[in-house]
C-alpha cells in the first residue's frame, strides 16, 4: 500500500514538472516577442504611435475590427508540431488531463446571466418577436413616433432607402430623441403641424458618434456601457452590419422566462398585491438629508470663479523642450502664462431667459488646449485656440449689446455648442489655422443647471458633500474607517472625453480648407458631447486642460478640494450638518470664497506640474498608456488650466471686473 501511494505521488510530480517546463517554454517564446514589438517605438513620443481604440463609433461602409497594437506571437501550425515532438508523452497527458478536467469543471458550473453573449440575448429577442428597428432618413417625426409606438421599438438605425437591396445606416434616433424635439420645438413655439412635419435626420445621432457592442461581448459588459454613457439602446455590430438594438427592457426580458410571466399563479404571487392605489395616496415627503437643499431651490445661485494658468514647464519663446536636459538644468521652469498653448474666457451676459420674457444674467465660461504638432509645420499652436475663446466672450457681448436695443428670440441663451460653432465661424473666416480641443459651459442660476459641450480631452468635474447617514447608498469611501473620514465629499459628476485613439482627442481645427475625410479627428460643435447637470449650493466645480486630468487623478483633486475647505472654515468638525446651519442662519460666506477660489486653480495647477515632473509615480496619463501597451512612467509636462468655481447662495460684492462677473484671477489676469 505504501509503495502504491508513493508511485502515484511520484507520477503526479512528473506531471506537474512536465507542464511547469512545457508553461516555461511558452512563456520564455511570448517574452522574447513582446521585448522585440516593443522595442519598435520610442517611449518618450507616445503621440506618434496611433493605436486603434478598442470601441470606436460606427462609420459607414465596411469595418474591420481593431486590433491591438502589441499581442503575444500566436504559435503556428508547424511550430505546434516542433513543440509537440520535442515534448515527452507524460506532458501530452498531463494537458488532456488538465484540459478535461477544466471542460468538465464548466458543464457542472452554471454560468452567471452577465456572462452569457449578448448573441444570446438577441436570438432570444428575435425568436420572441421580429421588428426591423430602422427608419428612413426622409422619414418625418410622425412616422417616426408612430413606428416607434407599433414596432413597441426604444431606439430605431435610420437608414437610407435609396438602395433597396442594401440599406446602408446613416444614424441612430431612439424614443428619448423624438421627446427632446418636441420640447425644444414647443420652446421655439413652432406649432404641432411644423413639429410634427421635421425630418429625423435633423435630431439623429450621426453614424461616427453611435456606440455599439458586439455579439460576443457579454451582458455584463454591455450593461456597463450603457450604465455608464446613459444609453438605453446599444446597436450590435456584426461584421459590418448590424445585428440589432439591445435595449435595457431586452436585458430585464431575458432574465425571465416566458412561462413566468403569465398564469394563474404568477399573477397572485407578483400582482394581485400591488395592483391598484387607493383614492388617499399621495407623494412622501422628500427625505429630511435633501430638505435643506430643496427650501433654497427657488433661490438663485451664484458662482465664485478662480482661474490659474500654467505653461508646459519646459515651454520657452520658440518651442518646447522634450525633457529638462533639452530645455536647460540650470534654468527655471517657465511661468508665463503668455506661451501657454492653453487658452479660456469667463463671461457674464444678460440674455432673455427659457421664456422669452425675463430678462437674466448668465456666466459662460470655457477652456481650449491647443495642439502641439501644429508646430511642426511652422504654425503658432496658441492662435487658433486663443482665437476660439476670444470670439466665443466677442459673441456673448455682441448678443447682449443686440438684446438690449432689439429684444426679440434673437438674443435668447445661446446654448454652449451654438457658442462654439459661432466662434469657430469667425475663426475660420479670419484664416487661424490651427486646432484645438475645447470644452465651453454656462451656468443657469436660476434653475442650477450647468450646461456644457465638450469636444477632446479637456472637461468638467463636480464635486459634492452628501450626508453620512445616506453615503454608504452612494459608495462611500470605505478604505478609510469611519472614526477616520472627515467628510464624504464625493465626485457627483465627470464628463466624458472625446479621443479617436490614445493621446490623441478629437478638437475643432481649421486648415485652410474644408477636410471631407469621414475619419478626420476633426470635429464641429454639432458632434460634441453636450450634458446638463443639476448643481446644488456647496458644489465644487473644476473645468480645466488634459495638463490637469492627465496628471491628477480625480480622488486626489476632491482631496485637495477638501482640505482647500477645510482650511477656509466652509467646512468645519461639524461637518455638512454645522454647514446647513450656518446657511439658515444667514452665513453664507460669500466674500470669503470670492477671494480664496482662486487658490483652489493655483492649487492644482501646481499639483498637476510637480506630478508632470515626477517619474517616480504612475500618473492618470501613465496608467492609461500601459493599458494601450505603451511603457510610460511619471507624469506628462504640459500646459495646465483650471477654473476653479464655488457655488455660493449670494453675490459677491468684492473682486468684480468690468463685465460684473464674480471673478477673481491670480496675479490680476485678463481673461484670455
Amino acid at each position: 500500500r505504501i509503495d502504491s501511494n508513493l508511485s502515484s505521488n511520484v507520477a503526479t510530480i512528473v506531471f506537474d514538472m512536465a507542464s511547469l517546463n512545457a508553461a516555461k517554454l511558452l512563456l520564455r517564446d511570448a517574452s522574447r516577442t513582446s521585448l522585440r514589438q516593443r522595442q519598435a517605438f520610442s517611449p518618450s513620443r507616445p503621440s506618434a504611435l496611433r493605436k486603434d481604440e478598442h470601441r470606436l463609433p460606427l462609420f459607414p461602409g465596411s469595418l474591420s475590427s481593431p486590433l491591438p497594437m502589441f499581442q503575444f506571437r500566436s504559435l503556428s501550425s508547424a511550430q505546434h508540431e516542433d513543440a509537440s515532438a520535442n515534448q515527452s508523452p507524460d506532458v501530452n497527458l498531463s494537458e488532456t488531463i488538465a484540459e478535461r478536467a477544466s471542460g468538465e469543471e464548466e458543464q457542472s458550473m452554471p454560468k452567471r446571466i452577465s456572462e452569457i453573449k449578448i448573441s444570446e440575448v438577441l436570438k432570444a429577442k428575435h425568436t420572441t418577436r421580429w421588428v426591423e428597428p430602422v427608419i428612413s432618413k426622409d422619414a418625418t417625426l410622425r412616422e417616426a413616433i408612430l413606428v416607434c409606438i407599433e414596432g413597441k421599438l426604444s431606439g430605431m438605425m435610420v437608414v437610407d432607402q435609396a438602395d433597396a437591396t442594401d440599406q446602408k445606416c446613416v444614424g441612430l434616433i431612439t424614443s428619448r430623441d423624438l421627446l427632446r424635439i418636441m420640447a425644444a420645438s414647443i420652446k421655439e413655439g413652432k406649432s404641432s403641424e411644423d413639429i410634427m412635419k421635421q425630418t429625423v435626420t435633423k435630431q439623429m445621432t450621426p453614424i461616427n458618434q453611435v456606440i455599439y457592442g458586439r455579439p460576443d461581448e457579454t451582458i455584463g459588459m454591455c450593461r456597463a456601457i450603457m450604465a455608464k454613457l446613459g444609453i438605453k439602446c446599444l446597436p450590435i455590430l456584426g461584421g459590418s452590419r448590424v445585428e440589432g438594438i439591445l435595449t435595457t427592457r431586452d436585458l430585464s426580458d431575458f432574465y425571465v422566462d416566458a412561462k413566468d410571466r403569465g398564469g394563474k399563479r404568477n399573477y397572485l404571487t407578483d400582482v394581485s398585491g400591488r395592483v391598484g392605489l387607493t383614492s388617499d395616496t399621495s407623494m412622501a415627503e422628500p427625505p429630511m438629508f435633501l430638505r435643506g437643499h430643496l427650501a433654497l431651490s427657488h433661490a438663485p445661485l451664484y458662482l465664485n470663479v478662480g482661474v490659474a494658468e500654467y505653461p508646459h514647464p519646459f515651454k520657452f519663446e520658440t518651442g518646447v523642450g522634450g525633457n529638462r536636459r533639452d530645455y536647460g538644468h540650470g534654468q527655471e521652469l517657465s511661468s508665463d502664462p503668455e506661451l501657454s498653448e492653453d487658452a479660456y474666457f469667463v463671461k457674464e451676459v444678460e440674455l432673455l431667459d427659457e421664456s422669452g420674457t425675463d430678462m437674466q444674467n448668465v456666466l459662460y465660461m470655457g477652456v481650449a488646449d491647443g495642439v502641439g504638432s501644429w508646430r511642426e509645420y511652422g504654425v503658432d499652436p496658441r492662435d487658433f485656440s486663443h482665437k476660439l475663446m476670444e470670439e466665443c466672450g466677442n459673441v456673448l457681448s455682441d448678443a447682449s449689446a443686440q438684446c438690449m436695443v432689439q429684444g426679440g428670440n434673437e438674443c435668447r441663451m445661446i446654448s454652449p455648442a451654438e457658442l462654439l460653432a459661432q466662434s469657430y465661424e469667425i475663426t475660420k473666416e479670419a484664416n487661424v489655422i490651427g486646432s484645438a480641443t475645447a470644452c465651453v459651459g454656462l451656468f443657469d442660476s436660476v434653475r442650477h443647471q450647468l450646461h456644457f459641450s465638450n469636444i477632446g480631452d479637456s472637461g468638467i468635474i463636480v464635486l459634492r458633500h452628501i450626508d453620512a447617514d445616506v453615503a454608504g447608498a452612494l459608495r462611500r469611501d470605505r478604505s478609510t474607517p469611519k472614526v477616520e473620514r472627515k467628510s464624504d465629499l464625493r465626485i457627483a459628476f465627470v464628463s466624458q472625453q472625446q479621443l479617436k485613439s490614445f493621446n490623441h482627442p478629437f478638437q475643432m481645427g481649421w486648415t485652410g480648407e474644408e477636410i471631407v475625410e469621414k475619419n478626420s479627428s476633426f470635429k464641429h460643435a454639432k458632434d460634441s458631447c453636450t450634458s446638463s447637470v443639476h448643481i446644488l449650493r456647496g458644489d465644487i466645480i473644476i473645468m480645466a486642460t488634459d495638463g490637469l486630468f492627465d496628471n491628477v487623478d480625480i480622488d486626489d483633486i476632491a482631496s485637495i478640494a477638501l482640505e482647500w475647505e477645510q482650511e477656509n472654515k466652509f467646512i468645519d468638525g461639524a461637518g455638512i450638518n454645522g454647514r446647513n446651519k450656518r446657511w439658515a442662519s444667514g452665513k453664507s460666506l460669500t466674500e470669503l470664497s470670492a477671494r480664496a477660489i482662486p487658490s483652489l486653480a493655483d492649487i492644482l495647477c501646481q499639483k498637476a506640474r510637480d506630478n508632470s515632473l515626477d517619474s517616480s509615480i504612475d500618473s492618470p496619463f501613465a496608467l492609461l498608456a500601459k493599458e494601450n501597451d505603451i511603457m510610460w512612467s511619471g507624469g506628462m509636462p504640459d500646459d495646465c488650466t483650471v477654473i476653479a468655481m464655488h457655488v455660493v447662495g449670494q453675490p459677491s460684492q468684492s473682486g468684480l471686473l468690468e463685465d460684473g462677473a464674480g471673478i477673481r484671477l491670480l496675479s490680476n489676469e485678463s481673461p484670455r
